[in-house]
């Protein structure tokens, strides 16, 4: 049996996690101690919440006043309610929480069901319960457990080097999964902003967002991670990144970008780009080929289909580059060009061909010939407004609803679509204040 313990001061999140997840049918109140049960196996969130903070005297001073412990059996033993609550009551009992008041709950929301405790360790006097020696302790505790209900020996899953990254299964433990593949992409790869992290952490549908603000006065800033789907939509409830591990924190990823910067060589991931840009006939060619080198590319698209931003993820060198770390020309804004003609040079054969623009001869303007042109009906004015245009270095608009675009390619690139970055936008805003060579972004 693994047990983990989490020491925090969100009391009311512990309770609404657990909550609303027996709440939707995915499990149930087992037990309580000093703590009101119907016996309905569901809880009143908010009621929970008031019986526990009664137990807490206004004297206490205690920051993290409770604890949120998960008794996780081998996935091999089979254990009835009963079971569950038992082993939870001698949990605490051998741990020394007896005298808390806390909850039970039995989680049913993937295959291996588990047990929750939301617990107080701030005693009647105010004063908090030591957690010295918990890691040792608890970790007696499980062994005698296992021995005396004939429990499988169970012990928390080991990352190691050679261990492959896989994509969150909805099936399976969700946040188990986001914390290993957490774990180790910082383990193995080398990046230097947010949007290099999210685009490695893309591969296995995982997504991390900046969270600041301010809670009773005091401002926060962190990080919350969510499991998603192929498409990027999210799965299930985010998780904090305190709720994951230290490994997962604001602190450790800006420690991971600092790093970064000396142990990165561009040169290897530029030579291999450049060598297959060369040759592809198009993006999904290029995709496939940089595939083919152990190198993903992962773009971003603006809600008209238009790159903003591109990423090559290195597994060979392990490292993690925006396109204009490489070059230029390896930029979104280069490719997208690039990409773009190939487009309409090539198009498929179920888009609509562009119709090529014939030349307009420019007239005389010495020959009444063109005078008379510019004079003629209503039936060639469009065309003179054409010709018009066309001499002025414009392009003939069809009448098709505006099919040519009169913009400057590359103006629109850095506008936030559907998928969002927070570096290139802060590149954007750095953009529109035309400012000259700036220093290096930094997340």
């Amino acid at each position: 049996m693994v047990a983990k313990i989490s020491i925090g001061n969100s009391l009311y999140g512990a309770l609404t996690y657990n909550g609303e997840k027996i709440n939707k049918e995915r499990g149930r109140l087992l037990d309580t101690n000093k703590i009101y049960n119907d016996g309905s196996g569901t809880v009143n969130i908010h009621r929970a919440y008031e019986d526990l903070m009664r137990w807490i005297p206004t004297s206490s001073r205690t920051e993290r006043p409770m604890m949120h412990i998960s008794l996780n059996p081998h996935p091999d033993d089979k254990l009835s309610d009963t079971d569950f609550t038992r082993l939870a009551h001698e949990y605490m009992e051998k741990m020394g929480f007896a005298d808390m008041p806390y909850m039970i709950y039995k989680h049913e929301d993937i295959e291996r069901h588990h047990v929750h405790i939301v617990a107080l360790r701030v005693g009647t006097d105010g004063r908090c319960i030591s957690d010295r020696n918990n890691f040792y302790k608890n970790k007696k505790v499980c062994r005698e457990l296992e021995q005396k209900y004939g429990l499988k020996v169970a012990e928390r899953e080991k990352i190691t080097p050679d261990m492959p990254i896989k994509k969150i299964d909805p099936e399976g433990d969700i946040k188990r999964q986001v914390a290993n593949t957490v774990k180790m992409v910082g383990m193995r790869y080398k990046f230097q902003t947010l949007g290099e992290y999210n685009a490695v952490l893309s591969l296995f549908n995982v997504r991390c967002d900046v969270a600041d603000g301010r809670v009773n006065g005091r401002e926060y800033h962190g990080l919350v991670y969510f499991a998603t789907d192929a498409d990027g939509n999210t799965i299930a409830t985010p998780f904090k990144a305190s709720r994951l591990g230290k490994f997962a924190g604001r602190d450790a990823i800006e420690g991971r970008f600092e790093r970064a910067k000396d142990k990165i060589d561009v040169v290897p991931t530029k030579r291999k780009v450049a060598d297959v840009l060369a040759q592809s006939a198009g993006k999904d060619d290029f995709v496939e080929k940089l595939k083919a080198q152990n190198i993903d590319v992962v773009f971003r698209y603006t809600d008209e289909g238009r790159i903003y931003g591109v990423t090559f993820i290195d597994h060979n060198t392990m490292s993690v580059l925006n396109g204009s770390r490489l070059g230029k020309e390896y930029s979104a804004n280069a490719l997208n060009a690039r990409f773009s003609q190939g487009q309409q040079t090539n198009p498929q054969p179920s888009q609509t061909p562009v119709q090529p623009v014939v030349p307009v001869p420019v007239p005389n303007s010495n020959t009444s010939q063109g005078q008379s042109t510019s004079t003629s009906g209503a039936g060639n004015s469009s065309s003179t407004s054409a010709t018009q245009q066309t001499q002025n270095g414009g392009t003939a608009n069809n009448g098709n609803g505006g099919d040519y675009d009169l913009t400057l390619p590359g103006l629109d690139l850095f506008q936030p679509g559907q998928s969002f970055n927070p570096d290139e936008e802060e590149f954007r805003r750095r953009m529109q204040r035309k400012k000259k060579k700036g220093h290096r972004l930094k997340f």
